[in-house]
């Protein structure tokens, strides 16, 4: 069966829109553009192929599609700012087998200009066609919420924004098919402006929130008692929730891609939500001491090492950082994660809890960093000797909060 769809890189923003594509009738090719994969259910990987899903190996049919969307990877790079070079792989690879009247999307995290400066003459140059004449241009800044079950694809709107009105109307045309809503940005810029806008929103929120817990701690005032009413408001604010650290896949830029433009708020943003680790650790260490005991030699209980409760996935989780302070202070690191058989920090196997509560009954402290839904939070409760509630998940007075 021919494809419509060829999405390059199946990540954590590829293989989402795979699956949406997938689940709307759509017949999908997935290309990969290194060894970074998302996670797949052997019934989530049956579903997709008995679907119109195809795995393709062979470069050649990429040019047998009607619209490609590049959604590689873009972690950060030595000094900070975007690596750009998955997405050129992906590019190169695209471009020499581009067929006129195709549809071409960028969905990665990029800079504002991007796709105009530096995709653009990636895919002319191999090609020999011109976007915007032989072939349509555009950017739909990713919206995947990883593990989120209120918002799907269908239900999410999406942002596309093209080189020229055609080309917005050709990728509006296809997303059409798996949004029910379609926005249509001024141009590429604009909705590459979007993506920036919204990480940074969160990342700036979430900074606020976490040096909002640090100073209720020193003030004695229940933040999340102050959360829980303050988000009663009905305009003009929206309730965030402070934790140990921000992971995810979704860096926050305080660049713009230009000279002397930087985003401050941004920059101090990262600074405070980078501080958290050594925060929690700092308050395990002092509970610990409130307890007569010290972090040296005690023994630490981490749960949930993901970034993200419910899911496997542990791109720049903080407990990786968490875990490396305690052990510096000479404590004795375990962790529980039902979605992690087996974690590894500094390239030393981290020993496993196999029973959850005799593990948190034996140890000194249990940190809870992530709160899967298979935990038992009034029930761990009750059995930890000492407990850390760095989200907030516990029941009111049952643990002691970040």
């Amino acid at each position: 069966m021919p494809a419509d769809l060829a999405v390059i890189g199946l990540g954590p923003l590829g293989l989402p829109l795979a699956q949406a594509a997938v689940a709307a009738g759509i017949p999908t090719l997935g290309y990969r553009t290194g060894p970074e994969a998302g996670s797949l259910s052997p019934a989530e990987r049956r579903r997709m192929l008995s679907g119109g899903f195809r795995p393709a190996t062979n470069p050649a049919e990429l040019g047998r599609v009607r619209t490609a969307v590049i959604c590689a990877p873009t972690p950060r790079d030595t000094d900070g700012g975007l690596d750009l070079s998955q997405v050129e792989t992906a590019a190169r690879t695209l471009a020499g087998h581009l067929r006129p009247h195709t549809t071409v999307v960028l969905e990665s995290p990029v800079y504002p200009g991007t796709t105009e400066e530096f995709l653009r003459p990636l895919l002319e140059e191999v090609s020999g066609l011109r976007a915007g004449r032989d072939f349509h241009l555009a950017y739909s800044p990713s919206r995947v919420d990883p593990g989120r079950r209120d918002f799907t694809p269908a239900t999410t709107p999406k942002v596309i924004g093209g080189l020229t009105p055609a080309c917005t109307e050709s990728a509006a045309a296809f997303y059409g098919r798996l949004s029910d809503k379609v926005v249509r940005a001024r141009g590429l810029r604009e909705a590459e402006t979007v993506q920036l806008l919204e990480t940074n929103f969160r990342h700036v929120n979430i900074a606020l929130v976490n040096e909002m817990a640090v100073l209720c701690h020193d003030l004695g005032v229940d933040l999340w008692d102050v959360i829980r009413c303050a988000e009663t408001k009905p305009f003009g604010f929206q309730a965030f929730r402070p934790g140990p650290g921000v992971g995810g896949h979704s860096v926050p830029l305080d660049r713009t891609g230009q000279p002397g433009s930087p985003l401050r708020m941004v920059e101090l943003a990262q600074q405070v939500n980078n501080r958290m680790p050594r925060y929690v650790v700092r308050r395990a260490a002092a509970l610990l001491n409130e307890h007569g005991k010290s972090a040296r030699g005690a023994r630490v209980l981490l749960l949930g090492v993901t970034y993200k409760p419910d899911l496997a996935d542990q791109q720049n989780t903080p407990a990786r950082e968490i875990a490396i302070r305690l052990m510096e202070l000479g404590a004795a690191v375990s962790y529980h994660d039902p979605h992690v058989p087996s974690w590894s920090v500094l390239d030393h196997p981290v020993p496993r809890a196999d029973s959850l509560y005799e593990a948190a009954a034996n140890a000194d402290l249990t940190i809870l960093l992530q709160p899967h839904r298979t935990y038992d939070l009034q029930g761990l409760s009750v059995k930890a000797q000492l407990l850390l509630d760095t989200r907030g998940a516990t029941p009111t007075g049952a643990a002691h909060r970040l």
